[in-house]
């Protein structure tokens, strides 16, 4: 899906909101979400997933070309990592007992509300 379709999604999802807003709205998150990261926050979706920055030290690589060592500079990448939930919807696995909600008896071909799609930025994380 690419944010044009996701956009899409939400526009025809929510009919009473202009798509000029739906679009401000994505692009809004995005762009909050980018900050946080840059910032070297860490970012927790619950029901979905956390995203935060990694470290990668320097090392010496190879030029696919021609074979040559080259020297990669040390930097630092988003990496995002799925949450239970999300793992279970994708594989398509009922929740465990416990952890579904009432009436929730397991993960059907409609996709599900996830259960709180609240976004915090918790202390700066760094991880090697």
């Amino acid at each position: 899906m690419t944010k044009r379709e996701l956009i899409e999604t939400v526009a025809n999802a929510r009919p009473h909101l202009p798509r000029r807003d739906v679009e401000t709205l994505v692009n809004s998150v995005f762009k909050t979400l980018a900050e946080a990261l840059t910032r070297g926050e860490r970012i927790e979706i619950r029901g979905f997933g956390s995203f935060i920055v990694k470290r990668r030290n320097a090392r010496e690589g190879l030029n696919p070309k021609t074979g040559e060592a080259v020297s990669v500079a040390a930097k630092r990448v988003p990496f995002f990592k799925a949450g239970k939930e999300l793992k279970l919807r994708v594989d398509r696995k009922p929740a465990p007992m416990g952890d579904s909600t009432p009436g929730e008896a397991g993960i059907s071909d409609e996709p599900a509300p996830m259960r709180d799609t609240t976004v915090s930025a918790a202390a700066p994380h760094e991880d090697s």
